[in-house]
């Protein structure tokens, strides 16, 4: 889609456009500027499809001042926006977070940490675990493995000092059940690079617990490029000096009830120039197993391979008889609709762009761009528009603040949320201020991302630079996303009606973890610049 405005601030003529581009589209927006002293304005961004390959023609445009004018244009630097109105902090009573299913291949090893918060100490039970399962009372951790196939309701409870609670999960044994609900944990890449090493992700581990991010469901911890050596004479892969013993790490990670995620390449080459898998595909798949790796990330850099399902059908072959659980993360960039396809190939995640960067014009390029793609996510298959960049991230070893400011930040949650993305955290863990935490650990927020019915969101309704986007949620509510890509704030409307509901409906705002009553046709509400209301419309269906 394009656009072309015509605007007159100080009789001035805009026009712009350019031939349709192999990729990507961008467009003039209007600016309203009435309250600035620049009057009006024009504004490039993209139309909603990414922000590959754009660029803005802006086909010989003049500037044509008014006899006499003592100014002239001039870029406009926009005010920062108040700061978003979140809830901060975990309430003292006992509360069990994270997702309400997860599954494992019967006879496999299982691990689940229990995500629970409120005031310790907190002491965990559960009721008809399904055989060979048992559940630590103090740690919270379920460990084992699954006799036979099927699928088990069992009762968790949680008891502090002074009351407890108690949530139903559902255990799911069966081939081909990992990643029922989005993954969550973090990846070294975006704050170290090929800075990590052991110590590092030890560190990250031990934050995860120490930070109560794992409470509330974060349980991976996954190792990017550069952690490989050279191959031994019988072609097994090794690992470098930054990472002495692998399966040591593995059960380090594993103690905490944590897991642990690798990568690797289907090509002779990782992106940083490590040995890839080609050739290798089961021994490498192997030694995963046998070090304790629960994720590996595939990422197709130096591959050459004619057909882009390939490589990924084959290491799915490998890892199906390595003997272990790992989830299947494709990384490739969305080439050739991988959506269309992963699911079949094996793929529990594949990602759908280009690498991410910590700036607006990146995030939301990528996050608005995924509408179309809802229909291909699933439990066990999700679309991964890829990982997070809240925090102090840096690409090397020394992690700076995202770039992303405040507004920002709540959208690219609540869109990723929405979407159904993995939240894989790319930040140092070990220096999380309150905003990030307080953004990365409200659950009523987890949950839209967590929920089990696994439907991603689609957009609903689009008004200049503002959306409506939505997704159904197991309970029988809606999660609403009021979105204004604008730099100004703007007032953000949605009817019932668009939605498929009528009648008065109730609204909650998921941020604030509070009420805002009920409404009788519709919502609508000002929204900061480049900011988001999370919402949950409807009465929860009895459960």
């Amino acid at each position: 889609m394009r656009r072309c405005w015509l605007a007159l601030p100080l009789l001035a003529l805009f026009c712009a456009c350019p031939p349709a581009p192999t990729q990507g589209v961008v467009w003039l927006e209007s600016l309203d500027l009435s309250h600035m002293e620049h009057g009006s304005g024009v504004m490039v961004t993209d139309a909603g499809d990414g922000i590959g390959h754009d660029h803005a023609d802006w086909a010989d445009a003049q500037f044509v001042l008014a006899l006499g004018a003592q100014a002239g244009p001039q870029a406009i630097a926009f005010p920062a926006g108040p700061p978003p109105l979140i809830a901060s902090g975990d309430p003292p009573e006992p509360r069990i977070n994270g997702p309400r299913v997860v599954g494992a291949t019967p006879g496999r090893p299982f691990l689940f940490l229990v995500p629970a918060t409120g005031q310790g100490p907190l002491r965990y039970a559960a009721r008809n675990l399904p055989p060979g399962l048992a559940l630590d009372a103090k740690t919270g951790i379920i460990s084992g493995a699954l006799h036979k196939a099927g699928t088990t309701q069992v009762e968790l409870v949680v008891t502090g000092p002074r009351s407890r609670a108690t949530r139903a999960l559902t255990i799911v044994s069966g081939t081909h059940k990992l990643a029922l609900t989005p993954p969550m944990g973090w990846n070294s890449w975006n704050v170290w690079a090929g800075a990590v090493d052991d110590g590092k992700v030890r560190e990250a581990a031990d934050y995860l617990v120490s930070s109560g991010l794992a409470a509330h469901g974060y349980q991976y911890l996954n190792i990017d490029d550069t952690w490989e050596g050279g191959r031994e004479a019988a072609g097994e892969v090794g690992t470098n000096a930054k990472f002495p013993d692998m399966k040591i790490l593995a059960d380090y990670v594993h103690s905490k009830g944590l897991k642990l995620g690798i990568y690797s390449s289907p090509g002779p080459k990782t992106c940083a120039g490590f040995v890839g898998s080609l050739g290798h595909e089961f021994q490498d798949a192997r030694s995963y197993a046998r070090w304790g790796i629960d994720y590996l990330k595939y990422d197709w850099c130096s591959c050459q391979s004619p057909d882009p399902q390939a490589p990924y059908r084959l290491m799915r072959r490998a890892l199906d008889g390595c003997g272990r659980d790992i989830v299947f993360s494709f990384c490739q960039y969305g080439m050739a609709e991988v959506w269309k396809w992963g699911a079949q190939v094996g793929g529990n995640l594949w990602r759908t762009s280009g690498d991410i960067g910590d700036s607006w014009g990146s995030m939301a390029g990528i996050g608005f761009s995924q509408g179309e793609l809802a229909p291909y996510a699933g439990p066990g298959h999700w679309n991964d528009p890829d990982m997070l960049v809240v925090g102090k991230l840096g690409w090397g070893p020394n992690p700076r603040p995202t770039n992303l400011g405040p507004q920002e930040q709540v959208t690219h949650i609540s869109l990723w949320s929405l979407l159904a993305a993995p939240l894989l955290l790319g930040c140092d863990l070990a220096q999380l201020d309150q905003l990030t935490l307080d953004l990365l650990t409200n659950d009523e927020v987890i949950e839209v991302n967590q929920d089990p019915l696994g439907q991603a969101a689609s957009r609903r309704g689009r008004r200049g630079l503002t959306e409506v986007w939505a997704r159904p949620l197991w309970d029988g509510t809606l999660a609403v996303g009021l979105f204004n890509r604008g730099p100004l704030p703007a007032e953000v409307a949605v009817r019932w009606a668009k939605l498929g509901l009528g009648g008065p409906q109730p609204v909650r705002d998921l941020w604030q973890r509070r009420d805002l009553g009920t409404f009788p046709d519709g919502y609508w509400a000002p929204v900061a610049g480049h900011g988001t209301l999370l919402l949950k419309v409807g009465r929860p269906a009895a459960r």
